[in-house]
């Protein structure tokens, strides 16, 4: 059973009848994870995996301190022996410091989750901001809006996406040409001189 697999299992298993909107959102996560295989190569399991598990720390039987990257972090290292890339990208997805920081978070996080790789970082944001909560495609700026009409504009978390914005636009950005650099240097198409 390889990473995705077993980590759709596991995220199914926590979220679908606790949490059936989060469960939906996870799937569309995934399933932009997928569509990014032509860029990530190899790796394409490891994000699938990462997006089928970045929201666990909601489930109800894992949340310890209310911050969701970390609790999944944490029960994906110390229950499941998961993979460090794994739980660093589950623990630093979306430009999670910051909530962290807001939270007073942040000390905890970074001693306990080195960040990852910049691209695989950037690749579960692209894929976490661009899925809603029903897990349909949005652009960023409409998944934004939506996350602040959620919570309303003075919550922990609305305050978090402000300043996660800048870094989220450049994650959106920085996939996005990848993916078009990777579609227009395939083989069989020919690239402007």
């Amino acid at each position: 059973m390889g990473q995705a697999e077993w980590a759709h299992d596991l995220a199914r298993h926590l979220l679908k009848t606790t949490l059936p909107r989060r469960w939906a959102h996870t799937q569309g996560v995934a399933a932009r994870a997928l569509s990014l295989g032509p860029i990530l190569g190899d790796e394409a399991d490891t994000l699938t995996a990462a997006a089928y598990l970045h929201d666990i720390g909601y489930a109800p039987d894992l949340v310890d301190t209310g911050f969701h990257p970390l609790d999944g972090a944490r029960y994906l290292r110390d229950v499941h022996q998961a993979d460090d890339t794994l739980c660093r990208l589950v623990a630093h997805h979306s430009c999670a410091v910051n909530e962290a920081l807001n939270r007073n978070l942040l000390d905890a996080l970074t001693a306990e989750f080195d960040e990852e790789r910049p691209e695989l970082v950037e690749a579960l944001t692209y894929c976490d901001m661009t899925t809603g909560p029903d897990g349909r495609h949005l652009d960023v700026t409409e998944r934004l809006a939506e996350i602040h009409s959620r919570y309303g504009p003075e919550h922990l978390v609305s305050r978090s996406i402000t300043a996660s914005t800048p870094c989220i636009l450049a994650a959106v950005k920085a996939t996005k040409a990848a993916l078009a650099a990777k579609t227009r240097d395939a083989p069989g198409r020919t690239t402007p001189a």
